[in-house]
């Protein structure tokens, strides 16, 4: 029972390593959709200068990252109008909200300090595999 689990000695370094560079790169898809969906949820809208606020970026960053959302077939916009989320984004938004309040939940069910869990969850949503989530939520529901 207490003994240590070791890394797998058939685990592919360069696989781990090409699975992490994929999911840094999903990452700001994932964290543009979630946040377009909130700021529509919130506010009715969502437009450029309120994700370059919310983001900490500049307008040019915003408008780089819009064009190549919609360009992946994520969001629809036009210069000086809302930024729309397509079903396509609406599908990946819902599910990073999904993945996020299950990491969430399952930090605070460990005894994690609730905003230390908000500020954890939000990394770690992006790197946990559908395996994890599924022990994590069978973990929150026992």
């Amino acid at each position: 029972m207490g003994d240590k689990p070791t890394l797998n000695p058939r685990h592919n370094k360069a696989e781990v390593f090409a699975r992490l560079r994929d999911a840094h790169a999903r990452e700001v898809t994932e964290d543009y959709v979630e946040m377009i969906g909130d700021l529509i949820n919130e506010e009715g809208e969502a437009r450029s200068v309120a994700l370059a606020e919310r983001f900490g970026v500049t307008a040019a960053t915003v408008n780089n990252t819009i064009k190549r959302l919609e360009r992946d077939g994520f969001v629809t916009s036009r210069p000086y109008r809302s930024i729309f989320l397509t079903e396509k984004g609406e599908t990946l938004a819902k599910k990073c909200r999904d993945r996020h309040q299950i990491v969430y939940n399952f930090l605070v069910s460990i005894g994690v300090d609730p905003d230390t869990a908000e500020f954890d969850a939000e990394g770690i949503e992006h790197h946990v595999s559908e395996e994890t989530l599924r022990v994590f939520e069978s973990a929150i529901s026992s």
